[in-house]
């Protein structure tokens, strides 16, 4: 994850903490503070949002893998920050409605202060499922990383394998051609050889027949 998506994750926790805390502080208050405290509640809830809206941002710039969780994340923050404003209507109502700021004070304090550490607890719960989740996530592309690093290793091996064989395969065409060309100097030489071997044959039998001539008239 970039440390820009953990500094506005940071930023948004402190103030859904300081918004809640001042949720219970408002409904504790009456007239023109508890409007005050209601403002700034506001005006820390369209920062909030401001937040979300960045962390989507960032969130949906990574990979298709990676980005599902992230935006799991932000839909997260996002129910935490409609729960806040949820807590935030009913002390508007109670800041119009008299009887219904007492019913609040006296009989849902305590249920506001727990539903809101509950919910602290429930968010703080999903993001470190989902910060396991990404990391879960980050090992696979690692090992996928890794496997792709090996691939190419074995496609190189390979490569320089065929390129061997190759140079083998033309190392061995030249010797056909040698050898194609050795045979036919053997065969013009035997040739030769057997044109030789008639001339001398030939003369023998000249040579024979001249002396055989002139031992006959010597003779007779």
């Amino acid at each position: 994850m970039s440390n820009e998506l953990e500094g506005y994750e940071r930023k948004y926790c402190q103030l859904s903490a300081k918004l809640s805390k001042a949720c219970i502080e408002a409904a504790a208050t009456h007239g023109e503070l508890k409007k005050q405290k209601v403002s700034e509640i506001k005006e820390g809830i369209e920062e909030a949002e401001a937040l979300i809206r960045k962390m989507d941002l960032v969130a949906r710039s990574f990979q298709s893998d990676f980005k599902a969780v992230l935006l799991a994340k932000v839909r997260e923050y996002k129910a935490d920050l409609n729960h806040i404003k949820g807590e935030v209507k009913k002390i508007v109502s109670g800041v119009l409605n008299p009887s219904a700021r007492d019913e609040l004070l006296e009989s849902n304090m305590t249920n506001v202060m727990q539903a809101s550490t509950d919910h602290r607890e429930r968010l703080m719960t999903s993001t470190e499922r989902l910060n396991r989740s990404s990391d879960g996530i980050k090992d696979s592309r690692r090992t996928m990383l890794e496997t792709e690093d090996v691939g190419v290793m074995i496609l190189q091996d390979l490569h320089s394998q065929r390129q061997s064989l190759l140079h083998a395969h033309h190392t061995l065409h030249g010797v056909d051609d040698n050898i194609g060309k050795s045979k036919k100097i053997l065969s013009n030489i035997s040739t030769r050889m057997n044109k030789n071997k008639c001339i001398i044959s030939t003369v023998v039998v000249v040579l024979i027949v001249v002396i055989t001539l002139i031992l006959y008239f010597k003779l007779s």
